[in-house]
């Protein structure tokens, strides 16, 4: 089968050979405060932050997965309440879930096809944290650089940023915002099971300031074991290794980002062109990686089977478009001849 499920998506080809290094190493089956966990988790660490071209000030830690970095963001930064402003599925669980944890999360909703504009009504009060979605999976949708570098030059506040299926897939503007975060069975192209937090140096301070120490991820006690290259309790070691192996293997984001911008052009084409509606139809806030098709309930069920048929897993779609729309990753491990099955799959199936 060919996926192009948005999460967990196709793993790089490469890593069917890098399980095999792993278990040779005997690395994974090494203790996680020994001094060859150690430097693997330090290389792994090194690697992303060059690839990925991550300040060298931020801090980088390796988490379960995207959903705990609301827990660890609720319980060691925010203090005062938060701001969620978002227009999706994603957006709105974090929301939630803040709300669960600290009783002070503040919605800012807004449409599919708008563009937010930082203004009276979106601005936090003074301690609130600010939490947005870069890329919402479940839509298509994305927010551009100029909104938060706008929000940023016009906030002092902690700007915390779910970026799970664009980090590793597109230039991020990393010192528009201070914690980032995404897991790794998207763009990373790696097996389902991990999270990378990435931090700035003014959230660790407000962590400090705030001085919760009293979970087991509590963001401060993650930290003080990151900066030995250890973990606060028993990881996911054989992610952290093929993390490491794929960060070596990739090109700098720079050029990786380049190929998802062109694919996604394309893919914006050829879709209306063969017949196929776009769910976000304002250019402005589509997303370079997720791309969603909308059309009859009847229609997608049908366009869905028939792909299955056909070898090709097509992603359902998800939240109040879950029954009326698919939606297909542009991640970077899927390859060029990859999508061009399935383009000649979608003309074929717009054809009958």
């Amino acid at each position: 089968m060919i996926t192009f499920y948005p999460g967990p998506s196709k793993v790089y080809d490469e890593v069917g050979q890098y399980l095999q290094e792993a278990f040779d190493s005997g690395v994974i089956s090494a203790n996680h405060r020994s001094t060859a966990f150690m430097q693997m988790l330090e290389g792994a660490i090194g690697n992303l932050k060059t690839k990925l071209n991550v300040p060298d000030d931020y801090e980088v830690y390796f988490v379960s997965s995207a959903t705990e970095c609301w827990e660890i963001i609720a319980e060691s930064l925010i203090s005062d309440g938060s701001l969620h402003i978002y227009n999706g599925a994603f957006g709105e669980k974090w929301m939630e879930y803040s709300q669960k944890l600290t009783g002070a999360a503040r919605s800012f909703p807004f449409e599919t096809n708008e563009d937010p504009k930082p203004n009276a009504g979106i601005m936090p009060s003074a301690y609130e944290v600010i939490c947005i979605t870069h890329n919402e999976t479940s839509n298509g949708t994305a927010l551009t650089s100029e909104f938060l570098n706008t929000l940023r030059a016009q906030s002092d506040n902690i700007i915390a940023v779910d970026a799970t299926s664009s980090m590793a897939g597109v230039i991020l503007p990393w010192e528009s915002a201070d914690i980032w975060y995404g897991s790794v069975q998207k763009c990373f192209g790696l097996p389902a099971g991990m999270g990378v937090m990435i931090v700035s140096p003014k959230a660790v301070e407000r962590a400090i300031a705030i001085g919760n120490r009293s979970h087991y991820n509590s963001l401060l006690f993650i930290r003080d074991n990151f900066l030995k290259f250890q973990t606060p309790y028993t990881p996911n070691t054989l992610g952290i290794y093929l993390m490491g192996r794929v960060m070596q293997q990739v090109a700098p984001i720079k050029t990786v980002a380049r190929q998802t911008l062109e694919r996604a052009q394309d893919w914006y084409s050829f879709l209306p062109e063969n017949g196929y509606q776009l769910l976000v139809e304002y250019e402005a806030v589509r997303s370079e990686t997720v791309m969603a098709v909308k059309d009859t309930k009847e229609r997608i069920e049908a366009i869905k089977k028939a792909g299955l048929q056909e070898g090709i897993v097509l992603g359902n779609g998800y939240g109040k478009d879950k029954e009326t729309s698919f939606r297909i990753a542009n991640f970077p491990a899927i390859s060029d001849i990859e999508i061009q099955t399935l383009k000649d799959f979608l003309v074929f199936f717009s054809s009958k």
